[in-house]
């Protein structure tokens, strides 16, 4: 009887399209299926022949083997003439693939494939055959132990030590590794899904979440919004919910929520300046987890539900700024998304502008500009890191042949700020920020290239308002213009003047430590010890000020990154760092330490730690130090 009742309904959809336009004219809307994708050498996927457009995901999460199992279906659209799709697959399984030629048809039907070897960036191509009237890909699959985005935990590397925990990490092209997936950034679509975890597990998604857990351990997502294939992410684990407010709140492991929820309390208030800034939040809800260590990242701006690194757990809230960050990833990134990595800046440069205005917004101008001062310190650093490949200090890139990893940057984050703060010097906040609000609303849930970006720009900003910028020397030209802002902080200089005073002998040490500072002015004081100053003057300091035994992670990778530079190693310096570069998974922390260990002698130390923390880390992580220190397995 049902079988019947689909007959019928389908034969009158049929019908119907017969009675209201002539049949030449329903093959001609078909095969109006226009070449609208940009070229993405990162994906094998050919979205101008055949798109995936819906995602409906029904996975098992097995702890004891290690793997996720379970099936992708795709609606896809295509041009009439399409004989296959294409998905990015790297390391999995493909079992079977089959199609459904209505989307009112519960029969499936087994279609062939094939997995053309890719290689080791890239993955695999996974070629399915369509026969003509296809509307729903189904692809049957496991993931391997090779799978790079997933990171399965033993209970000893969580915060409780109860029970085991999963997260993925999907930016920039690993969401192949857990998922079969057109795995373009450009390819936004909408997905449900549902897990099986154990049933003393939680799982959460990028989607709309449980705030208790099920009693079966099967957990329904919905994603309604269509997003990016890289912000499709999941987390498993023993944790609980605390909301913040109406729409916000945070999850974590039992132990940590307190402290989680207390730091976070700002939460609401960086989402309401947001708002006024650039307009209403698109998601309905934001929440954050706050994960495991070996989390590579500081944070992740999944939609709805950031992924955040415990390394800002400080307990004065001074390292929340990332969570201003993620939340701006909300308009930047999310809702207007770079095309491809090459244009990787267009999410980033525009996050951390929109950040500080966040920032500023909520603690006040100093406090904006000491970010603002810091973040031109990574910036100075990353150009002396490049300064081998020139190329790649341009803003937008050509990644060709190359992990997106590479750009990576504080060139995409920082070089990127420092063109729309200029931009900002130049035009008038008053209009930046009228310009900012309208590109937002104009490009929402869509994505777009730097040459898109540049035409807008032009249109609506810089020519309406007879104004002359040298933006194709920023975007495509290494280095930084001449005309870049100036940004100075005045608790900054307070600092420098202490310094000055320190190298002449006019203040004590012990003066220097009883200084009111905020956080940033500890670390912009840390990073401007003097490199003439002897191990002596840092071991004086370390008495005084116990930066060795800082519970602050931030403060501790500059700290330690500057008794390397000075050859000190009391106080049990040595021992510190190797407990933080095995208890901490952040990339950008322990690439910074095992860099200076590298450049100052130390490669020996330096891989002999690496050889044992190396197990604790996200895969992420692995490829950027593996490559730093020459590792091999």
């Amino acid at each position: 009887m049902k079988k019947i009742i689909q007959i019928l309904i389908l034969s009158f959809i049929i019908w119907s399209c017969d009675k209201s336009k002539p049949a030449e004219k329903i093959v001609s809307k078909e095969t109006t299926f226009t070449d609208k994708y940009a070229l993405d050498t990162h994906s094998f996927a050919k979205p101008n022949e055949a798109v995936a457009k819906h995602l409906d995901l029904d996975i098992d999460v097995d702890f004891t083997k290690k793997i996720i199992t379970g099936k992708a279906s795709y609606h896809i659209e295509k041009k009439a003439n399409a004989k296959f799709i294409h998905f990015d697959s790297k390391a999995l399984v493909i079992k079977k693939v089959t199609i459904n030629e209505s989307l009112i048809d519960s029969i499936q039907r087994e279609t062939s494939f094939n997995v053309i070897k890719g290689d080791q960036i890239h993955g695999d191509d996974l070629t399915i055959t369509l026969p003509k009237n296809t509307k729903t890909v189904h692809i049957y699959y496991e993931t391997t132990h090779k799978t790079e985005a997933l990171q399965f935990l033993s209970k000893q590397q969580t915060a409780d030590k109860k029970n085991p925990f999963l997260f993925t990490q999907g930016q920039a092209i690993l969401t192949r590794t857990w998922i079969p997936i057109q795995d373009s950034p450009q390819l936004r679509l909408t997905y449900n899904a549902r897990v099986t975890v154990p049933n003393n597990l939680m799982a959460v998604m990028s989607a709309k979440n449980p705030k208790e857990k099920s009693k079966n351990g099967v957990y329904n997502f919905t994603m309604k919004q269509a997003i990016s294939p890289y912000l499709i992410a999941l987390a498993v684990g023993d944790i609980v919910y605390v909301p913040l407010s109406e729409r916000t709140g945070v999850y974590a492991e039992p132990s940590l929520i307190k402290k989680v929820a207390s730091e976070f309390e700002d939460t609401e208030k960086m989402m309401l300046a947001a708002e006024n800034l650039y307009g209403k939040y698109n998601w309905e809800q934001y929440d954050i987890i706050v994960l495991p260590p070996s989390f590579p990242f500081g944070g992740m701006e999944n939609p709805r539900l950031t992924f955040a690194t415990p390394t800002i757990i400080a307990g004065d809230k001074s390292l929340t700024t990332l969570i201003a960050h993620e939340l701006a990833h909300s308009w930047s990134g999310n809702l207007v998304t770079n095309a491809t990595w090459d244009d990787f800046w267009l999410n980033e440069g525009f996050t951390v502008y929109f950040e500080r205005r966040i920032m500023e917004a909520v603690y006040g101008k100093d406090y904006a500009n000491m970010l603002a001062v810091i973040g031109r310190q990574d910036l100075d650093e990353g150009l002396e890191n490049l300064k081998d490949t020139p190329n790649d200090t341009k803003l937008k890139l050509n990644l060709n042949g190359r992990t997106p990893d590479d750009g990576m940057t504080d060139i995409a984050y920082e070089k990127g700020f420092l063109f729309l703060k200029t931009l900002e010097e130049k035009v008038g906040r008053e209009k930046m920020d009228k310009f900012l609000k309208n590109y937002f609303s104009k490009h929402a849930f869509l994505t777009i290239t730097t040459e898109k970006f540049i035409t807008y720009l032009n249109k609506n900003l810089l020519l309406p308002n007879k104004i002359d910028f040298n933006t194709n020397q920023w975007i495509y030209e290494a280095g930084i213009p001449s005309n870049q802002v100036k940004i100075t902080s005045d608790k900054f200089e307070i600092v420098m003047q202490t310094i000055e005073k320190w190298k002449n002998n006019e203040i004590s040490v012990k003066n220097i430590c009883g200084q009111d500072w905020a956080i940033q002015q500890k670390i912009h004081f840390i990073r401007n010890i003097p490199i003439t100053f002897s191990a002596a003057h840092l071991q004086t300091l370390d008495a005084h000020c116990e930066y060795t035994s800082t519970t602050n992670s931030y403060i501790a990778m500059v700290w330690f990154e500057q008794t390397i530079k000075h050859n000190y190693q009391g106080s049990n310096v040595t021992k510190k760092i190797e407990h933080f570069l095995t208890n901490v998974g952040r990339r950008w922390y322990v690439s910074t330490i095992y860099r200076a260990l590298k450049n100052n002698g130390r490669l020996k130390e330096a891989l002999r730690i690496y050889k044992k923390a190396r197990p604790n880390y996200h895969s992420v992580t692995v490829g950027t130090i593996d490559e730093l220190l020459g590792f091999d397995e």
